[in-house]
């Protein structure tokens, strides 16, 4: 039995990020869903001790984490191997620069909570809450491909902080039908990383409640 449990739902992508970082590190942990569409985040027992109530929330030496990338962090500090940053200043800066493209700039704009005050609170309908979301996604993807090596990952022969982050939003990329073809060289290392176990197990089908 770990002691280590990840509050999670299985198609979060912040949460994906942080089972792909778990698996590839080798970290055994016990998950918990939290489910968005039922309010779990929101539960009282769990906004106690996450006050943004948000997934995922790591429960590790004691302590609760929140917030994906400083979850990966921690992961990083604690079990060096693989690194999901480069010790040198300039590739470090690099690679959060990439991973931000995702998480910074895609991700929040795209969030559940966002596309449901989209609907909700401004009446926008389905069709036009997708392009929002294509849209998005596009515009950071643009820069991320220009950002993207010629060959293998962003993080060369492993995958490393940016790859953890871009392969859930491709996930959702394809979920909402966008077209991929401008952005070969993402969808390249996204069939690379997706050939790793660490990747199948994270996947959403793959720990998708029964």
């Amino acid at each position: 039995m770990t002691d280590i449990i990840l509050y999670d739902y299985w198609r979060s992508s912040a949460s994906y990020r942080v089972r792909i970082a778990l698996n590839l590190k080798g970290v055994a942990y016990a998950s918990v869903n939290t489910s968005l569409l039922d309010g779990g985040q929101k539960a009282p027992e769990y906004v106690a001790r996450n006050p943004q109530g948000l997934v995922p929330m790591l429960s590790i030496d004691g302590h609760d984490l929140t917030q994906s990338l400083a979850i990966i962090d921690y992961l990083d500090a604690k079990y060096a191997d693989p690194p999901m940053v480069s010790a040198d200043p300039v590739a470090r800066s690099r690679t959060l620069a990439q991973a931000m493209v995702v998480a910074a700039d895609i991700h929040p704009v795209n969030n559940l909570r966002i596309l449901k005050y989209l609907k909700n609170e401004l009446g926008q309908g389905q069709e036009a809450i997708d392009r929002w979301y294509r849209h998005w996604i596009e515009e950071g993807f643009a820069a991320l491909e220009q950002m993207a090596p010629e060959t293998g990952l962003f993080g060369g022969e492993q995958p490393n902080l940016a790859d953890v982050c871009l392969i859930p939003q491709i996930y959702n990329a394809r979920r909402f039908e966008t077209d991929l073809s401008a952005f070969p060289k993402l969808v390249r290392i996204d069939t690379a990383c997706n050939a790793l176990e660490a990747f199948q197990k994270a996947a959403p089908e793959a720990v998708k409640p029964e």
